[in-house]
């Protein structure tokens, strides 16, 4: 059985992975069939380039992606672009429907760091507020 799956590359504490196809019973960092593309989560947004051609030619071939990678090929549109292949879709209309999930995706994106800043402060405000009532 192939898995889609990240190969961790770089040094301590700065990983990069390449997104591979790997035969199941490899180690992680092992021989792999064929690579698909590269993920970087130390960029802000996380930055990955996927060859969509082949890690569809993987998904119709029966390769199943691992959470991650699936989580990377859902947010780049790989796996819209499947779907809407799949439903007869003119290219022009699958380019037109992965813009517009991208630009979601991205407000999505933005909006969900915004809110995750909020609670930090608001953790912060309340853990003030605490120390100040224990000091009196």
């Amino acid at each position: 059985m192939v898995k889609l799956r990240l190969r961790r590359k770089g040094s301590k504490h700065n990983p990069f992975y390449d997104i591979v196809a790997v035969d199941l019973h490899e180690k992680r960092d092992g021989k792999f069939i064929e690579k698909l593309g590269y993920y970087n989560p130390t960029t802000s947004p996380s930055t990955f380039v996927i060859d969509h051609e082949k890690a569809i030619k993987w998904l119709n071939t029966g390769a199943q992606p691992t959470r991650v990678v699936k989580d990377i090929f859902s947010y780049d549109g790989v796996l819209l672009r499947r779907a809407l292949t799949f439903k007869g879709k003119t290219p022009e209309e699958i380019e037109e429907a992965i813009a517009k999930h991208k630009q979601i995706s991205t407000a999505r994106y933005q909006r969900r760091k915004e809110l995750r800043k909020q609670r930090v402060i608001a953790k912060k405000a309340e853990a003030k507020k605490s120390e100040e009532k224990k000091s009196e």
